[in-house]
């Protein structure tokens, strides 16, 4: 995995723009510790700073192949799960390879299909290439939205970048927010708009988006969208076909030249892969597999189960782990470095993020990086298979918004009377819940029930699983570590997209139809284990330290954010019980505390970015 970069201009030569290359390629130095390469010529400038995970001599980028007199340059992020399948059918059509490095397959993909490569690309990616001759880039991202790609359009010139802080890196391109920005922080954060850029004029390419820039502008094409049909396979060949896949993607994507483990909360869907990994491991006579967990000190004694988290996870990790014989690793956090980390998470974000679940990941990353370079992690199975409350809680089921934010009367009183006249909070967060179900694939003729589940999946695979997705990339990628993600495989989407809820909600157990595909993969009692989301701590000193730190920013006359947010209602919660509520305003774990935490998070993005309110 790594960091891409760079500026397409028609009136500058940027061959004397190279400092700005470099400082905007130096932003994501953490993306890609191992190497740093750039191209200039008059109008294109590509930067790229490399994790070298497959070939480590021969992937190095930006690569330059030339097919004929016509020169092609890539800068490249991600992985491909598919080169061995596209590199023989590229050697049928008479092209050969110097490299074993999926960078190259890639490139003479574009050479030999154009835009429609990215039709043909199974893995996680976000690239450039830049075609001499035509003088016109394209870019494409993968379809899921694994890996990020934000760009922005200035006059007669394109800038991009894997992160926000590549773009910001260049003169052309000022850290302004105007209220929609506020609003998407504000009302949809840590989540956010699919293609919002949250800066002016700043953009994401959306999931399975492609886009061609040249002299004429830019043009955006949806090379993948998911497809409703009726879902023919009885429930036993759906059960198989779910296993199968799982079986392949799994097998798939630990094909790497540096150390692999697996991440491990002893959940059903981080213990399913580690399962499927151990017995790969077995038949290609590898050592045992390498697993990770994060707790955090004195947890076991604050604990306390609620609907949201019914058990613990260490008794179960230490379950699976000795199940499968791994090499296993405790990483244990203690609360002064949760707090302590929020602002340097929130960099790594370039956005305010997930408070300390944000954190958490941030600081379990550091740590297993010192171990490993590549990790699978169950990220998305619940997205993808019906995990979340949501899917059979009927209050959120019916909410009428996005059900993993239904408090969004509450969040707008959060806000001063200005920015709530400026960005009508309620009407906003509506229109972006309009917009989405306008999207939504339809059946015709699909009884109420499953149409509305239908809308329920499409909210959660496009508008929630984004928000992990990018937490799982930036606080990895902050350490050089590559996170892959087997439920985001598009072939499990695209099939387990149409089966119907009856099947996944087998024998009424949240994703009872992955459970089913499981069945002697994994131990009964961990098989049937009931859902428990990512940890987090317990302890009443991260509410005490982040709720006294929050405060002090609400003393402090010159802290950006007192414009913004209504102080005497911030402090008023402070006082009362909603401050240790365990109620969350933002999906399963952003309660009481993490309101503070997200706060210092928008005080330290206001003031680090120098954001202006425009």
């Amino acid at each position: 995995m790594c960091g891409i970069t760079g500026w397409i201009d028609w009136e500058k030569d940027l061959t004397r723009e190279q400092e700005t290359l470099v400082a905007m390629t130096e932003t994501l130095a953490a993306r890609g510790p191992d190497a740093f390469g750039m191209y200039i010529n008059n109008h294109a400038a590509l930067g790229h700073r490399r994790l070298s995970v497959v070939d480590l001599e021969g992937g190095k980028q930006p690569m330059i192949r030339q097919r004929g007199s016509y020169k092609y340059i890539i800068s490249y992020n991600g992985e491909l799960y598919n080169t061995p399948e596209l590199k023989q059918e590229l050697e049928t059509r008479g092209y050969s390879f110097t490299t074993t490095s999926d960078t190259e397959v890639l490139l003479t993909s574009y050479i030999e299909w154009g835009p429609s490569c990215a039709e043909k690309l199974n893995g996680i990616f976000a690239f450039c290439i830049w075609d001499e001759a035509k003088e016109q880039a394209f870019f494409a991202r993968d379809r899921i939205g694994v890996k990020p790609l934000f760009y922005a359009e200035r006059g007669k010139s394109l800038l991009f970048g894997s992160e926000l802080k590549a773009l910001l890196a260049n003169p052309k391109v000022r850290p302004q927010v105007n209220g929609e920005g506020l609003a998407e922080i504000f009302m949809m954060g840590p989540s956010r708009t699919p293609g919002h850029g949250i800066y002016r004029g700043v953009n994401e390419l959306k999931p399975g988006h492609s886009m061609v820039y040249d002299r004429n502008g830019i043009r955006i094409r949806q090379y993948w969208r998911l497809v409703t049909e009726p879902h023919t396979d009885d429930f036993n060949t759906t059960v198989r076909t779910v296993r199968e896949l799982l079986q392949d993607t799994v097998r798939r994507q630990l094909v790497s030249d540096v150390p692999v483990c697996t991440l491990l909360s002893g959940g059903l869907d981080s213990s399913a892969l580690t399962a499927l990994t151990s017995d790969v491991y077995e038949q290609d006579g590898i050592g045992s597999v390498d697993t990770y967990s994060v707790d955090y000190v004195d947890n076991e004694k604050y604990f306390q189960a609620n609907h949201f988290q019914p058990n613990a996870d260490t008794p179960w990790v230490r379950r699976v782990a000795e199940y499968f014989g791994t090499c296993h690793h405790d990483v244990v956090l203690d609360t002064p470095e949760l707090a302590q980390a929020l602002p340097p998470a929130t960099l790594s974000r370039d956005l305010p993020g997930m408070a300390d679940v944000d954190t958490s990941l941030y600081l379990f990353c550091r740590e297993i990086k010192k171990g490993a370079t590549v990790a699978l992690s169950g990220e998305c199975a619940d997205e993808v298979f019906g995990g979340y409350p949501w899917f059979h809680r009927q209050e959120l089921f019916d909410a009428g918004t996005f059900p993993w934010a239904v408090m969004t009367k509450l969040r707008g009183s959060w806000l001063s009377p200005a920015v709530r006249q400026m960005i009508k909070p309620e009407e906003y967060v509506a229109e972006r819940y309009r917009d989405a179900l306008a999207e939504v694939p339809r059946l015709p003729g699909e009884e109420a029930h499953a149409a509305r589940m239908r809308e329920i999946f499409y909210l959660s695979l496009t508008r929630f699983m984004p928000t992990l997705l990018d937490r799982k990339d930036r606080m990895s990628m902050a350490f050089g570590l590559e996170v892959r993600v087997p439920y985001c495989d598009h072939r499990i989407v695209e099939y387990v997209w149409n089966v119907p809820w009856k099947m996944k909600y087998y024998e009424n157990r949240e994703k009872g139809l992955l459970r089913h595909a499981l069945t002697g993969v994994l131990p009964d009692d961990v098989l049937w284990r009931k859902k428990s989301p990512y940890p987090k701590t317990h302890n009443p000193s991260y509410l005490n330290t982040v709720r006294n730190w929050a405060l002090t920013i609400l003393d402090d006359p010159s802290s950006p954010l007192l414009p913004l947010i209504d102080s005497a209602k911030i402090k008023e919660i402070a006082r009362s019980s909603e401050a240790s509520s365990n109620i969350p305003w933002f999906g399963q774990l952003m309660g009481g505390a993490q309101l503070f935490a997200y706060l210092i998070q928008v005080d330290t993005w206001l003031r680090e970015y120098k954001v202006e309110i425009v």
